[in-house]
């Protein structure tokens, strides 16, 4: 017998369901949730919802209007999926029954956004039991989207195939598993394929949307189908339907990704109707679907060549496509002088932490979105699907058109691409429609060739390069154009070619160099943000070109800096501390001046003291801080006191809060991105100053640093443990004194670190790394410690061996744990010299790769002492290490006569051992030899 409510319970709870979505009454409202959180208790709850979503029409004991009914039964869905999300294990299998037969039912609801939840709802029931779970469900839904007997509504159908997508969308790899011989795309597919020929063009559109879902996935199933959908392609190609196009040129692209070959030969005629699509322009999801066909194509290698015929007229289509539309124009033009107004948060894009303290340089870039939801329809669901949720109204709510994708955007990406590739031809082609436009009266026009020729730099550099000069004659003179826009494109193509002024000599650089950078610096301080942005973005892009040949600017470039900090609202800070970091990362000592100090610090202090621990400008500015301390060195000490205690206390704060949201899941965690950039400032001002003034801020830390960097180093964080290790290695260096009561515990944590199984698949780049940092911080405490490190060599050289014999790592791990290795040789070298014959040859192999710095200086003596204490342990590999020997530079061997003696010590040693040392030495090549005798008077 079917389950059925009772009256009053289910008047209740329609109610309630209304009353807490209103928002008319925040008291009704505060009471209809307390009493739904308190009705979740009832075994029955769940069918409640179940009954109440899939009633078209009110019960009589229901008494609302009917846009209040829908809205209890729409949040009656929302929960419903809500709950079997949350509970689906405890959930008695004849509940889950029914709630698949009223699903099931509300497919048929002649409202669109029911039979939208009703899909989210089947969704969730395959999302949490999976597919063979519910058997019978394909079938299903395929013979009501068939509707083989004709007697089944077509928003019945619309509403299947709806539902179908969304399961394919969250199990396009479940589909594709074999169950007991059969694959359930086995018998998806050609169905999908079926209904792309049916009647309704909805239907049409959505099997093409559920087929693109699996091209990607490169499944037997569909390779073995992609004929017959090519067939069906080239039918649907001249649909009526907009959408149905859309998705046949997405298919394409995802054909052209996965089997390049299969399109080759139809090239002529998909170019043919590629161009005729994206022509569309009232049609603009058509139109920038067509264009990512020309990416796609032009980033394969192979079948980028089949374009190449194609180049006159596709280039020219991207060109046109380049140039703003009407609605776009008068949307600019209105958008001239803001400069003066307030960024909204919105405005302001999430910023990451980007971890600086890796010695393999890897980054951390993330990015996040943020979904309005309407104040109307608010729950808590993680995962809003479609009709689960509309968005606001307002206007100003809505995303910033430039920001977001659109044809423009993706034509211009599109010949960059091509540019890439074809080079010249590219170029031939787009020259006789920059001359049209180039000088245009009409700035849209004006704009687009701008954009073109930023597009190609890439690519066409030298072809454009003998055009530079009077090109960047006319860009200087587009920075006073009156349109703001015209002003941000040239500053970004500015930005594209930077690279050429800095390689010019002298006189090249005056003519050219120095008109940029001023005219750059002059539009940082534009009364239009977007071109604050742009401009500062190319200075930024200068910068990394230019590097130490701005130093003689740099007074000029600080005050502007500082300008530019008095005028900048919230947005346009983030560029400019990107701008000071690379500037003090570039030309470092030039900063240290007292006048530029004077006038740099008060100004980014200001900005330091205006804001709280919580700002996402913070990491930004402490990220830029940590450069500009490294950059100051000494200079930097005045400031460094205030700052580093109230890094610490970010620290601590942090590390607090994230505590209190472990055992308290109630409560959100704290960004750990504040802990990195914290670690990294505090690493940053411990290498900056001298050291009896970074050992009196660590020893007065409150709390105290090492307690901190304890519970850093074990943080589940990859990057916090990254910067943490860095912090040691610092610490180990500057202020061992201080570190080396707690080293026993830090060894501990290093030698855990040290596990090379350990790392996370999905992580594996940062968690290499967390691991190079640990090497890294070892050898500076080996170096330090000595003996010190006698209890802990069997258990290091396991572990340094493990990385050093692995052919798994990133060859600069390898070379990491080799110097870290040779260092502990410095320390302990009686532990080391017994494995030597089996760690030699990796070894050197290893730090042959090595550059010659300090720490490899380190690591060819501390190896050198092992080798001394077991010479026989070198017979197959001591040519190699005479070989690396022979290429120490001159001014290392000058740093320390020590050098020169221990390796002087080395070959006495062998001079007595190996019968002829002279013919041994002859298997050296020549120069090799020389060196040897030159350096070591052998």
């Amino acid at each position: 017998m079917t389950w059925q409510p009772e009256t009053e319970q289910l008047r209740q709870l329609a109610q309630f369901l209304r009353d807490s979505l209103s928002g008319r009454d925040q008291n009704v409202q505060k009471n209809a949730e307390l009493m739904l959180a308190s009705a979740q208790n009832s075994p029955d709850f769940m069918n409640y919802l179940s009954y109440l979503f899939s009633e078209a029409q009110p019960p009589a004991v229901i008494s609302m209007p009917a846009d209040a009914y829908f809205v209890a039964r729409s949040g009656a869905a929302i929960m419903l999926k809500n709950n079997i999300k949350s509970s689906y294990k405890s959930i008695p299998d004849v509940n889950k029954a029914y709630f698949r037969s009223v699903a099931m039912q509300a497919l048929q609801d002649t409202n669109v956004q029911i039979r939208n939840f009703a899909g989210n709802i089947i969704t969730e029931l395959v999302r949490q039991g999976g597919i063979m779970a519910w058997p019978q469900l394909l079938p299903e839904l395929v013979a009501l989207i068939e509707n083989k007997t004709g007697a089944i509504p077509q928003r019945t159908q619309e509403g299947a195939l709806s539902a179908l997508v969304k399961i394919c969308e969250d199990n396009k790899r479940a589909l594709d598993r074999d169950y007991q011989g059969e694959r359930p795309l086995g018998f998806l597919f050609p169905k999908l394929l079926d209904f792309t020929a049916l009647a309704n063009p909805i239907i049409r559109a959505n099997a093409l949307a559920a087929i693109g879902i699996f091209l990607p996935e490169k499944s037997s199933v569909v390779y073995s189908h992609l004929e017959d959908l090519l067939l069906h392609l080239f039918r649907l190609a001249s649909d009526t339907s907009p959408e149905v196009r859309k998705y046949v040129c997405r298919a394409f692209t995802r054909i052209a990704e996965i089997s390049p070959e299969k399109i080759a030969p139809h090239m002529a005629g998909l170019v043919d109707y590629t161009i005729s699509q994206q022509q569309q322009i009232e049609e603009p999801e058509l139109a920038i679907d067509a264009a990512e066909f020309w990416l796609c194509v032009a980033e394969d290698d192979h079948l980028s060549e089949c374009l190449a015929p194609f180049l006159s007229k596709i280039v020219p289509l991207l060109l046109d496509s380049m140039v703003y539309d009407e609605d776009e124009v008068f949307r600019l033009e209105s958008e001239q002088e803001d400069a003066e107004q307030e960024d909204r948060e919105q405005d302001i894009k999430p910023v990451h932490a980007t971890n600086k303290g890796s010695r393999l340089g890897s980054t951390l870039n993330g990015d996040a979105h943020t979904l309005k939801p309407n104040p109307e329809l608010v729950l808590d669901d993680e995962n809003l699907s479609d009709g689960e949720i509309e968005e606001s109204d307002d206007e100003d709510d809505g995303d910033d058109p430039e920001d977001q994708w659109n044809l423009r955007k993706c034509s211009a990406a599109a010949l960059d691409v091509l540019a890439s590739q074809f080079h010249q031809p590219v170029f031939e082609v787009t020259l006789p429609w920059l001359r049209d436009n180039l000088k245009n009266s009409e700035w849209p026009k004006r704009e687009a060739a701008v954009l073109a020729i930023g597009a190609i730099a890439e690519g066409c550099m030298e072809v454009v390069q003998p055009h530079l000069p009077e090109l960047t004659q006319y860009f200087l003179s587009l920075l006073q154009d009156n349109v703001a826009v015209v002003r941000q494109i040239t500053c970004w193509a500015l930005g594209r070619y930077s690279s050429w002024p800095v390689q010019m000599d002298e006189s090249g650089r005056q003519q050219y160099l120095l008109p940029v950078m001023d005219a750059l610096l002059g539009r940082m301080l534009d009364r239009n943000k977007r071109v604050q942005e742009a401009a500062a973005s190319a200075f930024a892009n200068l910068e990394e070109k230019a590097k130490g040949q701005l130093q003689p600017y740099c007074p000029v470039i600080v005050q502007r800096f500082v300008e530019c900090f008095s005028i900048y609202k919230d947005r346009n800070m983030y560029i400019l501390y990107d701008c000071v970091q690379t500037l003090a990362e570039h030309v470092g000592p030039s900063l240290r001046d007292p006048a530029m100090v004077d006038l740099l610090m008060p100004a980014l202090l200001h900005r330091w003291s205006r804001l709280t621990e919580q700002s996402r400008e913070t990491l930004p500015l402490v990220e830029c801080l940590s450069y500009v301390a490294v950059a100051l060195s000494t200079s930097f000490t005045p400031y460094a006191k205030p700052i580093f205690n109230r890094c610490v206390g970010m620290i601590h704060q942090n590390l607090e809060d994230t505590f209190r949201a472990v055992n308290n899941p109630g409560l959100e965690r704290p960004d750990k991105d504040f802990l990195v950039t914290s670690l990294d400032l505090l690493s940053g001002i411990i290498q900056a100053l001298d050291m009896s003034k970074s050992a009196e801020l660590v020893a007065a830390s409150q709390p105290n640093l090492f307690q901190l960097l304890v519970f850093c180093m074990k943080s589940p964080h990859n990057d916090v443990r990254q910067s943490a290790y860095a912090v040691l290695g610092d610490c180990a260096i500057y202020v061992f004194d201080q570190l080396q009561p707690i080293l026993p515990e830090l060894m501990q944590l290093v030698l855990d670190q040290l596990e090379v199984s350990q790392i996370n698949y999905d992580a594996e780049e940062t968690g290499y790394g967390v691991i190079n940092n640990a090497c890294w911080s070892l050898g500076e405490i080996a170096m330090r410690h000595g003996s010190g490190m006698a209890d802990y060599v069997d258990s290091l050289l396991e572990k340094l061996a493990t990385i050093l014999f692995s052919d798994k790592v990133p060859p600069s791990l390898n070379e990491n744990a080799a110097i870290a290795l040779g260092r502990l040789g410095t320390a302990c070298p009686d532990k080391f010299a017994p494995h030597l014959e089996m760690i030699a040859p990796p070894w050197i192999r290893a730090i042959s790769r090595v550059g010659w710095t300090d720490e490899k200086a380190h690591a060819m003596l501390g190896f050198n002492k092992v080798v001394m204490l077991n010479p026989q342990a070198m017979e197959k590999c001591l040519l190699e290490f005479f070989n690396e020997i022979s290429l120490a530079p001159t001014e290392f061997l000058r740093l320390g006569q020590d050098r020169v003696v221990s390796f002087n010590q080395l070959f006495v040693q062998y001079k007595n051992m190996i019968p002829d040392f002279e013919a041994f030495l002859h298997n050296l090549p020549a120069d090799r030899q020389q060196a040897l005798r030159h350096n070591f008077n052998l």
